[in-house]
């Protein structure tokens, strides 16, 4: 009797402690949306601040075409929703890298500098916030016993930070494709920049949209490109994610756009990358399938970087039609 009742006294205490446990992780995670709520808070105004200096900026000492442009994007940048906010902010950002602030007066140019910072500072701690809350998210005590609750999953806002100095980039725009297997495993490329020794990548089939293209054709056009699937337009779903990434490669600058579709397949398929471009087979070394859970455990470079997070739901539940952001 006395070893029963010790017995249960462990097991409530137990109990009692696995319950507390789990209420400090709820407490903890929603201290983190709180702390991210705030950080977006911060760099919505800080936003907002760079697009009124702008406009000074516009009406101030630029042409009235080029006044006209800098304003528009302002506008745009103040006014567009959620998922269109990125890029609508990049362009705003790259016309306020395009011109000459020599020409400025001093206090206005040091108003736009300040402005800039604030942008970059208030990223970064938003940021910083979306990161650690997607990874106290991701914990299994946190899935199984939904402490998140219905809280919307956070994401991190990626725009080009101003470097002054640094010439300005090169716009690109791709059309990437996560191509499943029937088994669940997403085709990578291991791949390389010419320019840089030693260091190695593994991405999604796709590449540039060119001139002419939208972004679903580009998709079909680099998948059969890459890995002889000629597969129709419609059979595409997405666009699903949007990565904004600075890049370097073959000893040119780019701020890309990836935007990316999905396809899966009903049958095993054999990769056959005869088409590859010049540039393709100097720069990629070989392929292979990979599952969630090893692109998770695995310290190789993966991009986009949460892939092994994000395949698990979209092969679970499908595309919930939502355009996210990720990195």
């Amino acid at each position: 009797m006395n070893t029963l009742v010790v017995v249960l006294a462990v097991l409530a205490a137990l109990v009692v402690a696995g319950g507390l446990y789990l209420v400090a992780t709820a407490n903890r995670l929603d201290r983190l949306h709180v702390r991210m709520d705030a950080g977006w808070a911060a760099l919505d105004a800080a936003l907002a601040r760079r697009a009124v200096v702008a406009r000074t900026v516009a009406a101030s000492v630029l042409p009235t075409d080029a006044a006209g442009v800098l304003r528009a994007a302002a506008e745009a940048a103040e006014s567009a929703s959620r998922p269109e906010r990125e890029l609508a902010e990049n362009e705003l950002t790259r016309l306020l890298a395009g011109f000459d602030r020599g020409h400025l007066p001093p206090v206005l140019a040091d108003e736009l500098t300040d402005a800039e910072q604030r942008v970059v500072i208030a990223r970064r701690v938003h940021n910083d916030a979306v990161r650690d809350t997607l990874a106290l998210r991701r914990r299994r005590k946190v899935r199984y016993f939904k402490l998140a609750g219905k809280a919307r999953a956070p994401e991190y806002f990626e725009i080009a930070e101003p470097d002054a100095g640094v010439v300005v980039p090169i716009p690109r725009t791709s059309a990437r494709v996560v191509l499943v297997d029937p088994a669940g495993r997403v085709l990578l490329f291991n791949g390389r920049d010419p320019a840089v020794a030693g260091e190695t990548f593994w991405f999604t089939v796709g590449g540039g949209v060119e001139d002419g293209e939208d972004l679903r054709s580009a998709a079909v056009r680099e998948l059969k490109e890459e890995t002889g699937l000629d597969t129709p337009a419609g059979q595409l779903t997405g666009p699903m994610w949007r990565r904004r990434v600075e890049f370097s490669f073959g000893g040119q600058h780019y701020d890309g756009t990836e935007w990316f579709f999905c396809v899966r397949l009903d049958t095993a398929h054999d990769v056959d990358t005869s088409r590859f471009t010049e540039v393709e087979s100097d720069a990629i070394d070989g392929y292979r399938w990979w599952s969630a859970g090893e692109l998770r455990e695995t310290g190789e470079t993966i991009y986009p970087e949460l892939l092994g997070e994000l395949l698990p739901p979209l092969l679970e539940h499908g595309w919930d039609g939502r355009l996210r952001s990720i990195r």
